[in-house]
């Protein structure tokens, strides 16, 4: 019993540490953003969330915007890149 009270507790600590960590890429310069026509709204009220930059495996894939339904007493914030000492990090936008 006392070896599963500890096996557990090992597993709790290792599982503690790992969801602690969060990955963060870097690029050097910003990529560029794509131009492309913003489509018509699909219906009345409808709001347009900007694209944004995805990390897919080694690098920054843009994904493209849409209209999503608004949410009460909601805006959202659009995503930015972050200067920081390593290079630049996409961070996401939001409902606030």
């Amino acid at each position: 019993m006392k070896t599963i009270a500890k096996l557990g507790i090992v597993l709790a600590l290792t599982g503690s540490l790992f969801a602690s960590c969060s990955s963060q890429a870097y690029v050097t310069e910003q990529p560029v953003e794509p131009v492309y026509e913003r489509p018509v709204a699909p219906y009345p009220n409808a709001v347009w969330v900007p694209g944004e930059w995805v990390w897919r495996g080694n690098h920054y894939v843009y994904r493209r915007g849409f209209y999503a339904r608004p949410r009460y007493n909601r805006v959202y914030v659009q995503g930015h890149w972050q200067p920081t000492n390593r290079g630049y990090v996409w961070v996401r936008g939001y409902w606030r």
